[in-house]
This record gives structure tokens, sequence and C-alpha cells, in this order.
């Protein structure tokens, strides 16, 4: 072999050599980079799974304390009772029956902070607001009208907590 065969053997086998050192750095690289990936996927994929049991809990907290607001606004009203009962004296009829009025009307305050309210009479009887428990025949009253209420109904937001019980005109 001639002199300048064997200097082009040992370029081309030196180029090979140098591509395949080329192709194993790429190749370490590249396993590193996919080791990075996946530990940050990993990384990422837990950080995910504890939001998500945090928020589970917090979501279960939060419905088991729902009811704490509006219980602390009845605490006046029972204080407001208990006061009622501290009084002894047979003469003090009209501050119990004032007592026992400012109470039920901070009851109604603290019902409808929080979304519970009166069902409305205005409109007549309403079988979605009303129970008829009688009727009555009154000349001076509109048909279908409602002649009394026995019972007031009440509403939470848009739902029907308790129908009013009411008696109803019927006109003969």
């Amino acid at each position: 072999m001639s002199e300048e065969t064997l200097k082009t053997e040992e370029a081309n086998g030196a180029n090979e050599a140098q591509e395949q050192e080329s192709q194993n750095a790429e190749g370490v690289d590249f396993e590193a980079k996919y080791k990075e990936a996946e530990d940050r996927y990993l990384r990422a994929y837990a950080e995910f799974e504890n939001i998500k049991k945090r928020l589970e809990k917090e979501k279960y907290q939060a419905i088991d304390y729902a009811s704490e607001g509006f219980a602390k606004d009845l605490l006046p009203v029972i204080d407001a009772l208990e006061m009622a009962l501290r009084i002894d004296e047979a003469d003090h009829f009209e501050q119990l029956k004032e007592g026992v009025n400012l109470t039920k009307t901070a009851l109604i305050k603290a019902f409808e902070k929080h979304g519970v309210l009166p069902v409305t009479h205005e409109n007549g009887f309403d079988p979605a607001l009303h129970e008829a428990i009688m009727q009555v025949a009154d000349e001076s009253l509109e048909d279908n009208a409602i002649a009394q209420i026995m019972q007031q109904g009440y509403r939470y937001k848009e739902r029907i907590l308790r129908p009013s019980l009411v008696s109803v005109n019927k006109k003969q």
C-alpha cells in the first residue's frame, strides 16, 4: 500500500473515531436530558398529587365548617333568650314581651344575612310556596287569596325550607 493510501485510511479511521465519540457524547447528553426530564416530571406529578390531596382536605373542612358563620350570628339570639329567662318578676311582662320581640328581630336579621328569607304572600296562593290547610269563604277577599297565615314559611336562597301553612279564600 502506498503511503498516501495509508494516510487516507488513517484519516478516515480518525474521522470515524471522532464521529463515534461525538455520537457517544450526544447519547450521554441525551440520556442525561432524559433522566432530568423524567425527574422533573415525577416531581411535578408528586406536587400535583399533593395539591390535589390538600384541596380535597380543604373542601371537606369547608363543608364541615360551612355553618360556622351562621352559628356565630345566632349566639346573640341565645344570649337574649337567656336574659329573658332570668326575669323572675311577674310584673315585668311588658319587658319580657319587648325582649322576645327584639330577640325575634335579631333572629330574622341573622337568617336574612345568610339567605334564609320568609315566603311571600302578596301574589295569592301558590302551591309551590304555600300549603293550604283550610278554606274560608270571605266575600271581601278575592278567590284564591290567602285569608290567614297559620305558620310562616321560609326559603333558603331559591329552595323552600318549609312552605307557609295558610287558609285560602274560596268564593261560593
